[in-house]
């Protein structure tokens, strides 16, 4: 009989409702879960994909000490031992913890609870201090406590939206179309946009504003200015529940209009134009991410921000407010169990001496830390300069995401004792590990997590683990127990870690503090696993305030005196550009990938879009470089980084401006690793480094040929200049550029390829380039073309003919081609990944009759799932409207 199991999506903090279904058979498919109140349903591309994640190749299996196969009691004992002695000998503040917002609450309090409470140092900090550590400190400077005030619903009742610093059509793909189908559903719904990129997102924009990187303190300090000197502000809110104006609104007049368009870089028309709506709209939500986060002045954008919601008394109520949109799927739940260095349990302080004693004596802790710890980009400083000298990392690549991940990889290197605990083998991190533990992942492991709304969720196992894998809640509490406090971690499963964190959320509570889901404290196993998703607060002695959907509409604020607090906000834009080193450097995710693809790189669909990794410029600067569309391209920081990705040339993108994504690996191109650009400059407030905004500089890059490879089995000792690996149906594709081989491309497809010698070869070689397909009997196993410039093949194509049986020999000569011959068909690049519908698909049924977005998707089924590629189809579509018509 099929099994059917409600579990949440892993990827971001959308946090959408999941319904797995796995077939007598074993099929597994994945829907989404109507009833959920996040998506109601909604799936976005990697959402949808999700069973095609679920394969076991690369998986860890068992622990691995030193590269070689261990028991769990033999690698447990070893990391229990030499934390112990390194403690022993150095203090516990030569060890540390470096976790993932996509770990499990109940994984992080484990770990919170053994490094905070019974290591006795702090030194545990997270990938979410990379994403949204500086809306923790704004949300703390300005309410008393990190508080996310409102809920999805609020977006769907404003009358203006605005989105700052966030791609959400591609990053927040269901929560966008939420958006997109309620300004539908209600035309005067206005949306303003601020990034300095035209993505996505801005394709249902009234406006949009190309704000200059780091611009946006000082255009919310403007609007603040405005707000107050035109009477549009609340002023009876402001005397009543809240403190710092005054400071706030100098600082906020200290620009002057001709500065304030310098530093933002708009027309002082464009800014009327953003106060003006602001100030004409009662309900107003403001929408920001990493754009707003990733910046050395991250805490004051966000502070900015909220000034002028407090302002306005816009604020919790129903369609207004300020709403972080939150990274990954369980940033929240890191930060409602102290994820980050500087934090505590249950939303209390480190540096409060009451919360210590509060938290001390409910985990009848030892030592617990009386101070903070190392930060990220601090920890691994640490790390780098021998302060740390144990260190374990969990469900994170760091060697990749990290800022300055050059440095940071010599420094885990360098490490005496790493400890890695993962599900993938070869991630550049895992790499270098003593200590290689295998973990869970999702559709494995059982436990909750918290999305952007404050709505806990239950993940659910709906299958076994490979080989000896374990819990990450479990690999902490052994530990714990084997360096001897066992009692403390005592769980029998992951229901009783939720337990105890949901009874500490209410210890001494009394509405003393905004996180508190008491009413869940002592839950047992059967009802743990019912579990509904559920708003926070929860208090075991009654309803929440405001049946638990928003916070602060009754001017009840969580600073002692119980008011608010204005921020003088004074972050500038700074103009770190020069004329070395000309260009501003951005980062950030693509529509169909997630982190470093160690899940979504195992889908061939979500490959399919953008195979390579890119970099975004404008035609001008290209042409200014000597650089055309599609060449390969170089990019330097003064700090001395390196990538070479693919020239993507868009007029979207910001003059003197550069977008490359954050998703590539050592193990899928040769150097694509972003941050290895980005120094490690942080907000002073958050520790949040800037991913957004370094100075580059741009060149073409020369190669002598260039070439494509399609293979059923995955490429190894690829070693030209470039290369790029992607996943497809079939097999593998990779493009790649350099020296031609001096073996010959023969032997280099044989080698490269795994090809035995019984493998039969066509082809041709001449001025232009080579072309060959090898064939395993009848089988297309391989196939490789190569030219001075980029190879001209139909790569969709090419790669879907992998497995294919070629008795024919006219369809051989097709496959040395790279196209489809007489009668054949060519999807070309794809551009819904959804449904796997190519731009000749699309173009296709434009050129049938289709004239509308909506209609090419009733024809190819392009766009009717999440929705997130309809802005390049309504691209596509007026591009050939408008060629029609010349």
């Amino acid at each position: 009989m099929a099994q059917e199991t409600r579990t949440t999506c892993p990827y971001c903090g959308v946090g959408c409702g999941v319904l797995v279904r796995v077939d007598d058979d074993g099929r597994t498919s994945v829907s989404g879960d109507p009833d959920h109140p996040a998506n109601f349903g909604r799936l976005c591309s990697k959402g949808s994909a999700l069973a095609e994640t679920l394969g076991d190749d690369g998986r860890i299996h068992h622990p691995e000490i030193g590269g070689r196969q261990a028991d769990w009691d033999e690698a447990l004992d070893l990391v229990a031992g030499t934390f112990a002695q390194t403690i022993a000998e150095h203090g516990p503040e030569a060890v540390a913890f470096y976790l993932s917002g996509q770990l499990l609450t109940e994984d992080y309090y484990v770990a919170n609870k053994l490094m905070k409470g019974f290591i006795g140092a702090a030194n545990i900090d997270t990938n979410s201090r990379l994403c949204m550590a500086s809306s923790v400190a704004g949300h703390r400077r300005a309410f008393g406590a990190d508080t996310v005030p409102g809920n999805y619903e609020d977006i769907e009742l404003a009358d203006l939206v605005v989105i700052v610093g966030s791609n959400m059509a591609w990053c927040h793909p269901v929560l966008y179309q939420r958006l997109a189908a309620a300004k539908a559903a209600r035309p005067e719904m206005a949306v303003v946009v601020i990034d300095p990129r035209r993505t996505a997102t801005s394709d249902i924009a009234d406006l949009h504003l190309s704000v200059r990187a780091d611009g946006d303190v000082a255009l919310f300090n403007g609007l603040l200015a405005h707000l107050h000197d035109n009477g549009w502000t609340d002023l009876a809110f402001v005397a009543e529940h809240t403190e710092g104006f005054e400071a706030a609104l100098t600082e906020a007049r200290r620009l002057g209009p001709t500065e304030l368009a310098e530093i933002t870089g708009l027309l002082p028309q464009e800014i009327a134009a953003l106060y003006e709506r602001f100030a004409g709209a009662e309900k107003v939500v403001t929408l920001f991410s990493q754009g707003v986060n990733q910046s050395s002045s991250g805490s004051d954008k966000v502070n900015a921000i909220i000034n002028c919601h407090l302002l306005t008394g816009r604020i919790g109520r129903p369609g207004m407010g300020p709403l972080s949109l939150t990274g990954q799927p369980n940033a929240m739940g890191g930060r409602e169990v102290g994820g980050l260095a500087n934090m505590l349990a249950a939303h209390m302080n480190l540096d409060n001496a009451a919360d210590r004693d509060r938290v001390g004596r409910f985990w009848a802790a030892p030592s617990l830390a009386d101070r903070p710890g190392l930060k990220a980009v601090d920890l691994f400083e640490a790390v780098a300069d021998g302060r740390v000298k144990a260190l374990w990392i969990m469900a994170t690549n760091p060697v990749v995401s990290m800022p300055d991940a050059d440095r940071v990889r010599a420094a885990i290197a360098a490490c005496p004792f790493v400890v890695v605990s993962d599900i993938q083998r070869d991630t550049d991190t895992a790499r270098l590990a003593h200590v290689l533990l295998p973990s869970l992942g999702w559709s494995e492991k059982s436990g909750t997590v918290t999305n952007s709304e404050r709505r806990i969720s239950r993940q659910r196992a709906f299958r076994a683990g490979p080989g000896e894998a374990r819990a990450d809640w479990w690999q902490f509490a052994e530990v714990g127990r084997r360096m001897g406090f066992g009692d403390a971690f005592a769980y029998a499963g992951p229901h009783q870690v939720f337990a105890e964190h949901a009874g500490l959320s209410g210890f001494e509570n009394g509405g003393a503090r905004d996180f508190d889901i008491s009413a869940h404290a002592g839950i047992d196993a059967a009802s743990y696993e019912r579990l509904k998703p559920f708003q926070w607060p929860q208090p075991a002695d009654g309803p929440s305030p405001d049946g638990g959907s928003r916070f602060f509409a009754d001017g009840r604020f969580y600073h002692p005196d119980g008011r608010a607090r204005f921020v003088a906000a004074k972050g500038e834009a700074e103009r770190r550009t020069n004329w070395g080193f000309p260009f501003v450097l951005n980062t950030g995710r693509i529509r169909d990938q997630w982190h470093t693809m160690t899940r979504t790189g195992k889908s061939p669909r979500l490959s399919a879009h953008l195979a390579e990794p890119f970099a975004e410029i404008h035609p001008a600067d290209a042409r200014a470089c000597g650089i055309d569309d599609a060449d390969l391209v170089e990019i330097e920081s003064a700090e001395g980084g390196r990538v070479i990705v693919r020239a993507l040339l868009t007029d979207r993108q910001a003059r003197c401006n550069l977008f490359v994504p954050m998703h590539w690996t050592g193990e899928t191109s040769a150097l694509a690793r972003v941050n290895a650009l980005f120094p490690g400059r942080v907000d002073a407030v958050s520790g949040q480094p800037a991913l957004k905004h370094t100075a580059v500089r741009l060149r073409r890059h020369d190669s002598a040929v260039h070439g494509f490879l399609v293979s059923s089995e995955k490429p190894e000792g690829v070693d030209t200049d470039y290369w790029a690996l992607a996943r497809t149906e079939h097999g593998w594709r990779l493009e790649l550029a350099g020296s031609e081989p001096a073996e010959g491309w023969e032997d280099w497809l044989r080698r490269v390829a795994g090809l035995s010698s019984q493998t039969d070869t066509i082809g041709y070689y001449d001025r232009t380039g080579t072309r060959m397909a090898a064939f395993e009997g009848t089988r297309l196993v391989a196939a490789l073309y190569v030219g001075e410039g980029p190879v001209a093949v139909s790569r969709p194509w090419a790669a879907d003919q992998l497995g294919q049986s070629f008795a024919d020999p006219h369809r051989r000569a097709d496959v040395v081609a790279g196209r489809p011959g007489k009668g054949g068909s060519d999807k070309g690049a794809i551009v819904c990944a959804c449904a796997s519908v190519g731009i000749n698909d699309i173009r296709a049924a434009i050129a049938s009759g289709c004239q509308s977005v909506a209609a090419v998707g009733e024809t190819t089924a392009a766009g009717t799932n999440c929705g997130s590629c309809r802005p390049e189809i309504r691209r596509i579509l007026e591009s050939m409207m408008m060629q029609a018509a010349e």
